[in-house]
């Protein structure tokens, strides 16, 4: 079944101390699903049974740099018996079925890593994750590499 809904409810990101240029900045990063529960959620004009799953980012720039700690919810579509077993399991386990957490972790990590770019310009870090960058190729200044 569909994730029909994505919220963040709360944002936060705060630089603590400048970067020094000699700094070794280690940023670690933490994601998960922190509450699953059943919902009726808003499909139209009736509503139907789902489950809502509480989720946390965040992450964390050392020695003592800054954080951004970022909490929403998704809501997903699911028929009730379903529900009930994945409810249950959470309960009892803490845990989703595989292919349900897959998709959800997937879908934090798409949303969350995007708004957290975003807030990292804004408070001026470095970016948490490698991006592609433009690297110069060495000139081959050989005199016998006559081609005739």
């Amino acid at each position: 079944m569909p994730i029909v809904g994505f919220n963040f409810t709360n944002i936060q990101a705060q630089k603590k101390n400048p970067i020094k240029e000699d700094t070794k900045i280690k940023i670690s990063s933490k994601f998960g699903i922190t509450k699953v529960q059943k919902e009726k959620l808003p499909t139209g004009k009736k509503q139907s049974e789902g489950i809502r799953l509480d989720f946390e980012f965040s992450l964390d720039y050392q020695p003592e740099i800054a954080f951004i700690n970022i909490e929403g919810f998704i809501y997903y579509l699911e028929d009730p018996e379903r529900i009930k077993e994945i409810t249950q399991n959470w309960d009892k386990n803490k845990d989703i079925p595989p292919e349900l957490k897959k998709q959800v972790l997937n879908t934090i990590i798409l949303k969350a890593t995007i708004r957290a770019l975003s807030l990292e310009q804004e408070i001026n870090v470095p970016p948490h994750m490698p991006f592609p960058s433009v690297q110069l190729a060495k000139v081959n200044n050989k005199k016998d590499d006559y081609i005739g």
